[in-house]
C-alpha cells in the first residue's frame, strides 16, 4: 500500500494495467497520485474518474478551455495534456450517455489541508483543536469554496468519503493518507451545508467496512437513518458575555448551585406528541426554571445516539446536538437563552462506554481502534457496549476535544460525567478470571484515571469558568480534588450514599426509623471529604423504583409530608442540589422517556403546594449565604440535635462568614410534637423562615408562629410539626 503525505505533484507516474483497474474497483489507495494534475516532462497532464461519462474537457476555473481529456477506461477514467503554464486546479465538463452534461471542479487538483504540525499533534494525542480539523468542515480552499473532510482510520487500506452528492459510490471520492498520523482527507468543491455523507472505509485485509458515520459530525440524520450531515458554520451570536464572566470568576463550591435534571424528550411534547425542537423548549422550559428559582438545567445526553430507549447514553455521535431536536444552532440559541435568564446549562457526559452499532466507532478501520480487542478490557457486561481504550493517545484526545469541543462551541457551563465507577475499576461488574489486572496486578485502571485527570486539566485550563461533575459511587479518593494534589481533578462528585441512604429511611413505617437513625446522620461523617452535588436523580425513578412520592411511607397525606420535609432537609443539608423533573411536583408515576410528564397533576392541591415549596426552597437557598456558601466546607455545619433518635428528629446549623446562622430542623414521625425541647445556639428571637407542614404547602398548619424565643443560654421549646421540617433564621 502506498503511504503518502503532503501534496502529490509529481512527474507523471506510468499508469499499470493493475492500478487502472484498482482505480476502477476502489482498491487504490493513492489515488492522488493517479488523479489530478501531474507534470509530465515540460508539460501537464491531468486525470480523472468520471463514472459513466464518455467525453470530457477541461478548463481553468477562469473558464479558459486546456483540453480534452481522452478515455483510458470504460468506466470513465480520463486522461490528457492541459495547456497551462502552471499547476492549478482544473474544472471538468463531462457528457454522459444521454446527452446530459455536468460540470465539476477537480478534487484531486488540490493540495492538502492538513499540515505537519497537525501530524505531530495528532499523533502524540496533544492536539487541543482536533473538532477544528478533523470532521467535515465548510471553507474556501485555494480561492474554492467547499468542504474539507478529515477522519482518524490508520489500519484502513483504503478511505472515501460517499454521500447524496456522489451517488454513495466509494471509487468517486478516495482520500489522502498522511501517514505520519493515520489521517486521511480530501476537500470536496462545490460540496455544501445539508448534504448526507458518511465514510467507506476498505479494511487493511482488502474487506469493505459497513460505511461509518463521521466520529467528528457536528450534525446527523434523525433517526433510524444513521449518515451524517455537513453543518454549516455555525452563525450564532452569542450574547451570554456576562453570564460567563460571572462564572468565569466565581468560586463554584461558594455559589448557589441548584439543579434541575431534564431529559429533553420528555419533560413536554407538542400538540401532536412530538418531541419539542430547541426553540419551543427553550420558550417553555427556560421561564419555568427561571420561575422555580433553580440556577442550574442539566441535560440528560443530548448529542446524536440511535436508540431513544438509552436515554442518550449509547451515544454514536459525540459532537452533534440531536436531530431530535432540530438543528445545532437551535442547541446554540438555547443555551443562549438560558444564560441570558441568568440559568446554567450543564450536560451529561458519556466517555465511559460506546455501542457497537455498524455505523459507530466499533471496528473502525477494521480494527479495534477506539476500543479494547480484548472483551476482557473492551467490552462492559452491564450494556452490551464496547469501552473506550483511554491508554491510547489518540482517544483519550478525541474524548478530552469533545469535552472542550461543548464547552466552547456551546458555551455549556459544565460536564456530568456519567459512570466514572466503571471506569476507574478493571472488574467493575466482573467475575474473577473475566478482567486483565494493571501492571502492578491491581484493579485500578490507571489509564482511565490518567485520561480523566487530563480531562479535568484540559477544560479547567481554558479558565471558560466551565465545571466537571463526576457520577461516581465509590470511595475512590480526591475524586473533587486538584490533580496537582493527587486528585482526578472533578469540580463536584455526586453524592450517591445521601441519594441511597436517605431514600432507604424515607420508605421505612415512621415507627420503625428510630432504628436506622444513622442511615441521615452517617453522611455528616464524610460530607466534606468531597465537593458534593446531592442528586435526587433520573435513576431513582425508573426501572420499577417508583417515583420519589410512591417510595415514601404512610398514607396519602403521609407521603406527601414526607415529601415535602425530605426536600427541605436536603435543600437544608450541605451540598449542592440536584432534582429530576417532575418530582418538583410530586410525580406519581416513574418516568417514562416515551411520553411527557403529568402535568395535569398540577391541577390538584397536593401537587402544586410541593411545586410551590421547591420553589420557595431554591429562593431562600439563593438569597441565604449561610444555606450556601459553605456548601463544600465543613465550617458551615454544625450538629445541633444528633441522637434523638427515638423522636426520629435532626437539628444542625448551617453557617457562613458574616451572614446570619440558620438552624434546620426535621421531624419524620407522624407526631405533633408541642413544647420540644432543644438548645438553639444563643438566645433570642429566631424567625421561623420556611415550615413544610404550613397550610401553603397543604399541611396541616401546626407550627410556631413564626417566631421562636431562646433562653439567654439557648434553649427553645418548640413546635414540631408532623413529618416536617423547619427553618429558623436568627434575627
Amino acid at each position: 500500500m502506498r503511504r503518502t503525505s503532503g501534496r502529490c505533484w509529481r512527474e507523471r507516474e506510468v499508469l499499470t494495467p493493475e492500478r487502472i483497474e484498482a482505480l476502477v474497483m476502489g482498491r487504490e489507495s493513492d489515488p492522488f497520485s493517479i488523479l489530478g494534475v501531474h507534470p509530465a516532462a515540460r508539460d501537464f497532464i491531468a486525470r480523472c474518474f468520471l463514472p459513466d461519462a464518455v467525453e470530457v474537457s477541461a478548463s481553468t476555473l477562469d473558464g479558459n478551455p486546456a483540453g480534452t481529456l481522452q478515455r483510458i477506461h470504460e468506466a470513465g477514467i480520463f486522461e490528457g495534456k492541459v495547456a497551462i503554464r502552471q499547476r492549478q486546479v482544473l474544472r471538468y465538463r463531462a457528457r454522459y450517455p444521454d446527452g446530459a452534461t455536468h460540470e465539476v471542479i477537480d478534487p484531486y487538483s488540490f493540495g492538502p489541508v492538513l499540515g505537519p504540525l497537525d501530524d505531530y499533534f495528532l499523533a502524540e494525542g496533544s492536539h487541543l483543536r482536533l473538532f477544528d480539523k478533523l470532521g467535515a468542515h465548510v471553507m474556501t480552499h485555494e480561492g474554492v469554496a467547499g468542504t474539507h473532510f478529515a477522519v482518524w482510520a490508520p489500519n484502513a487500506s483504503r478511505v472515501s468519503v460517499v454521500g447524496d452528492f456522489n451517488a454513495w459510490d466509494g471509487r468517486r471520492h478516495a482520500m489522502r493518507l498522511r501517514a505520519d498520523s493515520g489521517t486521511w482527507e480530501i476537500f470536496l468543491p462545490d460540496v455544501g451545508p445539508g448534504h448526507a455523507y458518511k465514510y467507506e472505509i476498505v479494511s487493511a485485509n482488502g474487506v469493505v467496512l459497513p460505511l461509518k458515520a463521521d466520529p467528528f459530525a457536528f450534525r446527523s440524520e434523525l433517526r433510524p437513518a444513521t449518515a451524517s450531515i455537513i453543518a454549516d458554520t455555525p452563525a450564532h451570536i452569542w450574547g451570554d458575555a456576562e453570564h460567563r464572566e460571572y462564572w468565569r470568576t466565581a468560586d463554584p463550591r461558594r455559589q448557589p448551585i441548584s439543579i434541575y435534571e431534564v431529559h429533553a424528550g420528555s419533560w413536554q411534547r407538542d400538540e401532536f406528541g412530538q418531541f419539542l425542537h430547541w426553540d419551543a423548549l427553550a420558550d417553555r422550559l427556560i421561564p419555568y426554571v427561571v420561575d422555580l428559582g433553580f440556577t442550574h438545567i442539566e441535560f440528560m445526553p443530548i448529542s446524536e445516539h440511535p436508540y431513544d430507549p438509552s436515554w442518550g447514553y449509547q451515544t454514536t455521535g459525540l459532537y452533534a446536538p440531536s436531530a431530535r431536536f432540530g438543528d445545532p444552532d437551535g442547541f446554540a440559541r438555547f443555551v443562549d437563552g438560558a444564560h441570558r435568564a441568568g440559568i446554567g446549562v450543564i450536560l451529561d457526559w458519556v466517555p465511559a462506554h460506546f455501542p457497537t452499532d455498524a455505523h459507530g466507532l466499533a471496528e473502525f478501520d477494521g480494527t479495534a481502534l477506539y476500543e479494547h480487542a480484548d472483551p476482557r478490557k473492551g467490552f462492559h457486561p452491564d450494556w452490551n457496549t464496547a469501552i473506550y481504550n483511554f491508554g491510547r493517545r489518540e482517544v483519550a484526545a478525541f474524548l478530552t476535544n469533545n469535552a472542550l469541543f461543548w464547552t466552547e462551541r456551546y458555551h455549556v457551563d459544565g460536564l456530568r460525567v456519567d459512570a466514572v465507577a466503571s471506569m476507574l475499576y478493571l472488574d467493575y461488574s466482573r467475575k474473577a478470571g473475566e478482567w486483565i489486572p494493571n501492571a502492578d496486578g491491581g484493579r485500578e485502571n490507571w489509564e482511565a484515571v490518567e485520561f480523566l485527570q487530563g480531562m479535568n486539566r484540559a477544560v479547567y485550563g481554558t479558565g471558560s469558568g466551565a465545571v466537571t461533575m463526576a457520577e461516581e459511587s465509590t470511595s475512590w479518593p480526591k475524586v473533587s480534588q486538584p490533580v496537582h494534589e493527587g486528585g482526578l481533578g472533578f469540580g463536584f462528585k455526586w453524592n450517591m450514599g445521601f441519594m441511597h441512604d436517605t431514600l432507604r429511611y424515607l420508605q421505612l413505617d415512621a415507627v420503625h426509623r428510630q432504628h436506622h437513625h444513622d442511615d441521615i446522620t452517617f453522611g455528616l461523617l464524610y460530607a466534606f471529604t468531597e465537593n458534593y452535588v446531592l442528586p435526587l436523580s433520573h435513576d431513582e425513578v425508573v426501572h420499577g423504583k417508583g417515583s420519589l412520592l410512591n417510595k415514601m411511607s404512610g398514607d396519602y397525606w403521609q407521603k406527601f409530608a414526607t415529601l415535602r420535609a425530605y426536600f427541605a432537609m436536603m435543600w437544608g443539608y450541605p451540598g449542592k442540589k440536584l432534582l429530576f423533573m417532575g418530582q418538583e411536583f410530586a410525580q406519581r408515576a416513574e418516568w417514562n422517556e416515551a411520553r411527557a410528564l403529568d402535568w395535569h397533576l398540577l391541577d390538584h392541591t397536593p401537587h402544586r403546594a410541593v411545586q410551590s415549596l421547591v420553589r420557595d426552597l431554591n429562593w431562600l437557598y439563593r438569597g441565604k449565604p449561610a444555606l450556601h456558601a459553605r456548601d463544600c466546607e465543613g465550617e458551615g455545619f454544625q450538629w445541633l440535635l444528633v441522637n434523638a433518635a427515638e423522636d426520629s428528629v435532626f437539628a444542625w446549623l448551617r453557617l457562613a462568614p458574616g451572614e446570619k446562622p440558620i438552624v434546620v430542623i426535621s421531624h419524620f414521625t407522624p407526631l405533633l410534637r408541642h413544647g420540644y425541647g432543644t438548645r438553639l445556639p444563643f438566645g433570642g428571637r429566631w424567625r421561623e423562615i420556611l415550615n413544610t407542614d404550613a397550610s401553603d404547602y397543604n399541611g396541616s398548619g401546626a407550627g410556631n408562629w413564626g417566631v421562636v424565643e431562646a433562653a439567654q443560654d439557648g434553649w427553645a421549646h418548640l413546635t414540631l410539626p408532623p413529618l416536617a421540617t423547619i427553618m429558623l433564621e436568627a434575627e
